[in-house]
Formats: C-alpha cells, sequence, structure tokens
C-alpha cells in the first residue's frame, strides 16, 4: 500500500458554482509536500501546503483536509468512460495503490511514510463543480450510484510526505462503519443512516448532527443523491 502521487490544486475558474476559482485541478507534484492540520472550514486552508479550496463553506478546514482517492477505482472508471484519467483528475490530493479506500473505516488511521498520520473522517459528497470539471451529464448521480466515494481525512500528525511513501493502517476502530457505507446513508439509502451512529465520535460534527436530523421522526429521508454543495 502506497501514494503513488501526492497532487496539488492549480486554480482555475469555477463557472459551475459562480465562484471566481476551483481547485479541483490537481496534479501530481515532485518531491516532499508538506502536510498539517488546516484547522477550522472556512478560510480555504486545507492539509497539504500549497493547495487550497475556494468554496469555503463546504470543503476544506480539518475534517477534510486531505482527500484520497485509489488508483484502483480511477482505472475502473477509465473504462467506463473510456477516457483517460491522470492522476489527481478527481481532485484528489492523494492517489493511493494497493489499498480500498472505500473499505476503510471511519476513524481509521493510516501512517504514511515516517512521519504523517492521517485519520478516515468521512466520504467525499460529490458536487456541481465536480460534474463540471469532468463534463459528462448524469456524472454526479452515476457516481452516487457506484458508492467508490474516495475518503477525507484529517491530519493528527504533520510532516513530509511524498509519491512512493508506505501507507500502513496503525489503527482500526472497533466498530464496522466503512466510507462506502457511510456514503450510502449519507446519498441513496437512508435507512442505513442508524448503521453510522457506531462512528459518531469519529464523523465530523455536521455529519452528526445530520443523521440526527435525518433520523428524527416526522421528517422525511428523501433521497439526497449528490446535493450540489
Amino acid at each position: 500500500m502506497q501514494v503513488l502521487t501526492v497532487n496539488v490544486g492549480h486554480p482555475r475558474p469555477n463557472p459551475w458554482k459562480g465562484l471566481a476559482a476551483t481547485g479541483i485541478d490537481k496534479r501530481p507534484v515532485e518531491g516532499p509536500v508538506a502536510v498539517s492540520a488546516p484547522g477550522p472550514k472556512g478560510t480555504g486552508a486545507v492539509g497539504l501546503a500549497g493547495d487550497r479550496v475556494y468554496d469555503v463553506r463546504h470543503h476544506g478546514g480539518t475534517d477534510q483536509a486531505v482527500y484520497a482517492y485509489a488508483r484502483e477505482d480511477l482505472d475502473g472508471w477509465e473504462r467506463e468512460l473510456t477516457r483517460e484519467l491522470r492522476n489527481g483528475a478527481f481532485g484528489e490530493n492523494l492517489t493511493t495503490g494497493g489499498i480500498d479506500v472505500n473499505a476503510a473505516l471511519i476513524g481509521e488511521r493510516w501512517r504514511i511514510g515516517r512521519d504523517v498520520v492521517l485519520e478516515v473522517s468521512c466520504a467525499r459528497i460529490p458536487c456541481s463543480t465536480f460534474q463540471g470539471w469532468l463534463d459528462r451529464a448524469g456524472w454526479l448521480r452515476r457516481f452516487t450510484q457506484e458508492a467508490r466515494p474516495g475518503a477525507y481525512l484529517r491530519v493528527i500528525e504533520p510532516g513530509d510526505i511524498r509519491a512512493g511513501d508506505p501507507i500502513t493502517v496503525v489503527h482500526r476502530p472497533d466498530h464496522e462503519v466503512t466510507v462506502a457505507l457511510g456514503f450510502r446513508a449519507l446519498t441513496t439509502r437512508p435507512e442505513l443512516l442508524p448503521r453510522l451512529l457506531p462512528a459518531a465520535d469519529a464523523l465530523p460534527e455536521e455529519t452528526v448532527a445530520r443523521i440526527h436530523e435525518r433520523m428524527a421522526p416526522g421528517l422525511g429521508h428523501e433521497e439526497d443523491q449528490a446535493p450540489e454543495d
């Protein structure tokens, strides 16, 4: 299990959300990249030096410090979309090899290289920027149906990472809430929401609040599909 590439965003206009810019255009970089906890959401800061987000209301911050996506899943999408998907094409900071990112448990911790420890916090929920970036009709619905969202991670121990660094799972919590399960519960399978509660301590606070709101008696559990956040 290893990091194949470390990817940093190149700002570009974002007509899909009406924002001045987006950092979804992630590209591999050479050499070490410093990783640190970015602090609360709202500033645009993320975990990797030289990167940032521009939709500060919905992205970035402690619980979305680093986004990881597996090369194996990109390869699957290449076959379906019949187009090349380079590392970083889905806006991921880390393109991984040899690890099933979607089967990772919420709260699971990875040591990357010598110094960095990251903790799996939640699944990526796709948005209108992702749809526009891929330029494919119906992409949000198709991506959501497949439930291979990749994982956001928070920074537990800072340091430098680089392409080729090994990934070692150093902690697995005592529950069965995977990234994929969390994604399905929050999008197409709301009946699964109660199964997320054992991982509540490791989920973002806003996600836990959303779970309780949707589980409240008398509230409809409408299919989320892919919120345009």
